[in-house]
C-alpha cells in the first residue's frame, strides 16, 4: 500500500499508510454515530456523569468523533515511540513508524536476539499506553462535572482516551505473536531455548490465538474487524517464524556457498533470437540467464521477458530487445539473508554475484530454498546463532540452480 511521510519524531520517519487515511473517517463516524453508547459506557466504568444530550447533536457528535479518533491514533504513535526509543537505547535503528488500518508499526532495522532486550522493548509500548491512560484518567478527574458542552466534550475525550489506552495495552499484551504479548512470550521462551525454536513456539501460540480471535469475530459478535486483525496476526506469526528460522539457518553462510559459480552459469548472447532463448530454456530447464556482449554481462533475461514476444515473431526479435538492463548484484562475501532481502526489495528472483568487480556467478531464490532445506534437515537451524561456527559441510557445488 502507498505510504506518505508526514514528519519525523526523534529522527524517526513518521508515515501514514493509505489504509489509515481510509479508516480514520470511518473511526470518526463510528464514534460520532454511537456517542450515546460511548457516554453510557464511560459513565458506567468511571462513575462519571457526562450528559448525553449535550453531545448527541449531529455536528457536535461527529466533530467529537473525529477528535477522539485523532487522539487515539496520537496515543498509538506514542505507544510505538515507546518501543522505538527503547530499541534505539540498545542500538537498534528504527526505519520508520507507520500508521495503518490496524494501528501502528515501529519497523526495526534489526530484531534483537537477546531475550532481555526484546522483553524490555516489547513491554515498553504497553507501559506507555498504561501511562497515557493514567494521565488521561487523572485529567478526567480534575474536570468539573456539568457545565457547558465544551466541558462535557473534554470530559468525554479524557475518559475515552483513558479507557482506550488501557484497553490498547491489555490487547497488545495478549499472546498473539507478533504482537507485544507474543514478543514477550518469545523473549521468555528464549531464556533457555534457541532463539529460532522460541520463535517457532511463540508463532504457533500466535496462530492458535489468531484462530480463536477470528472465530470470536465471526460467531461471538466481535465483528469483521476482529476477523481481519486475526488474519494479519496469523500471517505475521507465520512470516516472522520463517524469517527467524532462515536467519538462524544461514548464520555463517555466504552467497559464495550457495550461488551457482560462473563456470557453471549458462549465458546467452545479446544478438540471439528469442526462439533460440526459449529453446535454451527448454533444454537447460532454467528460466533466467545473464546476457553477454563481447564477453561482458550487459543484461538479464527471463522467461517472462520472452513471453512478451508473440510466438510468430520470436525469430525476428533479439534478446537485447527484451532483456532487463537494470542489473541487481550482490557481493560473493555477503551473507545469504542479504541476498534474499535484496531480491525481496527489488522484486526479482535472481541476483548477479560480483567478486572484486568481476562476475562470479548467480544466486536465485531456488538456490536459497534448496540450501535452507538441506540445513534444516540437519537440524542446524535450532542452534543459537551466536554459537554457530558456520556450515562447514556446505559447499557451493552442493547447491544447483533448478529454476
Amino acid at each position: 500500500m502507498p505510504r506518505y511521510r508526514i514528519g519525523s519524531v526523534f529522527g524517526i520517519p513518521l508515515n501514514v499508510d493509505i489504509t489509515f487515511l481510509l479508516v480514520l473517517p470511518l473511526f470518526a463516524w463510528i464514534i460520532g454515530s454511537q456517542i450515546g453508547e460511548y457516554v453510557g459506557l464511560l459513565n458506567k466504568v468511571w462513575g462519571a456523569e457526562i450528559p448525553v444530550d449535550a453531545l448527541a447533536s449531529s455536528p457536535t457528535s461527529f466533530t467529537l468523533g473525529l477528535v477522539a479518533a485523532l487522539g487515539l491514533f496520537v496515543c498509538v504513535v506514542l505507544h510505538e515511540l515507546g518501543h522505538s526509543l527503547t530499541a534505539m537505547r540498545y542500538g537498534y535503528p528504527i526505519a520508520s513508524i507507520t500508521l495503518w488500518i490496524f494501528g501502528g508499526i515501529a519497523q526495526l532495522e534489526e530484531m534483537p536476539e537477546n531475550w532481555r532486550q526484546e522483553l524490555t522493548i516489547a513491554i515498553a509500548g504497553p507501559v506507555v499506553s498504561v501511562g497515557l491512560g493514567v494521565v488521561s484518567y487523572a485529567a478526567f478527574l480534575l474536570v468539573p462535572t456539568g457545565g457547558s458542552v465544551g466541558v462535557a466534550a473534554l470530559t468525554f475525550l479524557l475518559g475515552y482516551l483513558a479507557l482506550t489506552n488501557v484497553a490498547l495495552a491489555v490487547f497488545n499484551m495478549l499472546p498473539g505473536f507478533p504482537m507485544d504479548g507474543g514478543r514477550v512470550l518469545r523473549a521468555l521462551l528464549a531464556r533457555n531455548r534457541p532463539y529460532a525454536r522460541a520463535t517457532e513456539i511463540a508463532a504457533e501460540v500466535g496462530k492458535f490465538f489468531a484462530i480463536g480471535l477470528g472465530l470470536f469475530g465471526l460467531f461471538g459478535g466481535g465483528g469483521l474487524f476482529l476477523v481481519a486483525i486475526a488474519f494479519f496476526i496469523y500471517i505475521g506469526a507465520a512470516g516472522e517464524a520463517q524469517r527467524t528460522v532462515m536467519r538462524a539457518a544461514f548464520e555463517g553462510v555466504t552467497v559464495r556457498d550457495v550461488m551457482t559459480p560462473v563456470e557453471r552459469v549458462a549465458t546467452v548472447d545479446a544478438d540471439a533470437s528469442i526462439t533460440d532463448l526459449v529453446d535454451l530454456m527448454f533444454r537447460e530447464r532454467h528460466t533466467g540467464y545473464p546476457v553477454e556482449r563481447d564477453g561482458e554481462v550487459v543484461g538479464l533475461v527471463t522467461l517472462e521477458d520472452a513471453r512478451e514476444v508473440r510466438e510468430v515473431e520470436r525469430d525476428g526479435y533479439r534478446v537485447e530487445a527484451v532483456m532487463s538492463t537494470e542489473l541487481y548484484t550482490v557481493a560473493a562475501a555477503a551473507d545469504v539473508m542479504t541476498a534474499l532481502e535484496e531480491m525481496d526489495e527489488q522484486g526479482v528472483g535472481r541476483l548477479l554475484v560480483m567478486d572484486d568487480g568481476e562476475f562470479a556467478g548467480i544466486i536465485t531464490r531456488t538456490d536459497i530454498m534448496t540450501a535452507l532445506s538441506i540445513i534444516k534437515s540437519s537440524g542446524r537451524y535450532q542452534s543459537e546463532p551466536a554459537d554457530r561456527q558456520g556450515p562447514d559441510v556446505l559447499r557451493a557445488d552442493e547447491f544447483q540452480e533448478s529454476d
